[in-house]
């Protein structure tokens, strides 16, 4: 049998673990980096990957100075060089040079806290420290604040991205933290006009994750931004979307009509589905056509409330997919067409027979909707 795809050992191998052996030895004198490489991914097997990140700090520190202002010297001493500050995007760094965030929040959180941030600071031009940062955010959150100030204007644009990915509130695989929005979005303010896209693109998702307890605020300040005029108003849009784009799956009206589209929109709307049973794992097959009495933007989405296992209708779940954005001519019908796979065996998402319906969305208002059963 094949084996899968693991993302772990595409990271963390003989030619990763050798490489930061081969970097560590030369920033650390009398340092074996062989050793150090063959201890590192002995451990690798047994753990996940979040696992190995750890376990590589625990097999460096023992040749580190327990002394942490003397320590920290070593692991900057350590590091690789900055990535290419000439980027604009999409320049992660690699998950191998995430340990010193660790040994930050071990060995200086406490007592080093300043010393601690600023290894931090040096750490995410190399490999982004948005893990690392929470835990100083949760412990000194005042201090960090004020030092974050002061980054969101730094050259570096990595660590300006760090500002906002930090100190997001939903960050996927990252520890809760305790700010609010009124902490963060003054970040934001000075973030939102920043000419790289790695930025941008963090601050638009630190709005989306807001979005879903505030939308009010994300929506107050979009439109400050708009008004300033400090960011292109393309990317300004784009960010826009972006941040709005739980909300506007959500059909929540005011993220419609920031975009741009009138959730009380006059269209006409039809559906017609190829037929009224469809298999697992074929294709749900239909047609839409709107007509509008006048020109218009348009965001159609389609919602399929799935049933569930038992006749249970609490079982049942909803799932939102966009079908097009197009801009309606005055009085000219507009045709689309979809086969969506109904596909079984999904390790995340069931699928289950029974009654299921399927519901189109215009501009964030149901505007027609069928059922058909799943056999």
């Amino acid at each position: 049998m094949a084996q899968g795809f693991s993302l772990k050992d595409q990271l963390f191998n003989a030619q990763s673990l050798g490489q930061l052996g081969a970097e560590y030895a030369a920033g650390l004198p009398g340092l074996d980096g062989q050793a150090f490489a063959r201890q590192a991914l002995s451990g690798v097997p047994e753990r996940s990957l979040m696992a190995c990140l750890d376990w590589f700090a625990d097999c460096i520190t023992p040749h580190l100075s327990p002394e942490f202002v003397v320590m920290a010297d070593q692991i900057e001493a350590m590091m690789p060089p900055p990535l290419d500050p000439a980027l604009r995007d999409d320049d992660f760094g690699r998950f191998i040079h995430a340990v010193p965030g660790i040994l930050a929040v071990r060995h200086g959180l406490e007592h080093h806290r300043d010393r601690a941030l600023d290894l931090i600071h040096a750490a995410t031009q190399r490999f982004s420290m948005e893990f690392s940062l929470r835990a100083f955010l949760n412990r000194w959150p005042d201090a960090t604040l004020a030092r974050l100030a002061l980054w969101a204007e730094d050259d570096n644009y990595h660590v300006r991205r760090l500002v906002s990915e930090g100190t997001r509130p939903k960050l996927p695989w990252g520890r809760a933290i305790a700010l609010t929005p009124e902490q963060t979005l003054p970040l934001l303010d000075r973030l939102h006009g920043d000419p790289t896209r790695f930025v941008t693109r963090s601050v638009a998702n630190h709005l989306n994750d807001i979005s879903k307890t505030d939308t009010d605020a994300v929506l107050a300040h979009l439109r400050h931004w708009q008004d300033s005029a400090v960011q292109d108003p393309q990317e300004l849009a784009w960010m826009a979307r972006h941040a709005l784009r739980t909300r506007i799956k959500a059909g929540h009206a005011g993220a419609m009509a920031h975009l741009g589209y009138a959730a009380d929109a006059h269209v006409d709307v039809t559906l017609q589905l190829e037929g009224d049973t469809v298999a697992i794992g074929d294709r749900l097959r239909f047609d839409v056509a709107l007509q509008a009495d006048e020109a218009l933007p348009v965001l159609v989405d389609y919602r399929i409330r799935f049933a569930g296992p038992g006749p249970d209708t609490k079982t049942a779940r909803e799932k939102v997919f966009k079908l097009k954005t197009a801009k309606l001519a005055a009085a000219t019908p507009l045709v689309m067409s979809k086969a969506h796979p109904m596909n079984g065996g999904a390790s995340t998402f069931s699928l289950h027979k029974g009654t299921h319906e399927l519901v189109v969305q215009v501009n964030g208002t149901d505007r027609a909707r069928a059922t058909f059963e799943l056999v």
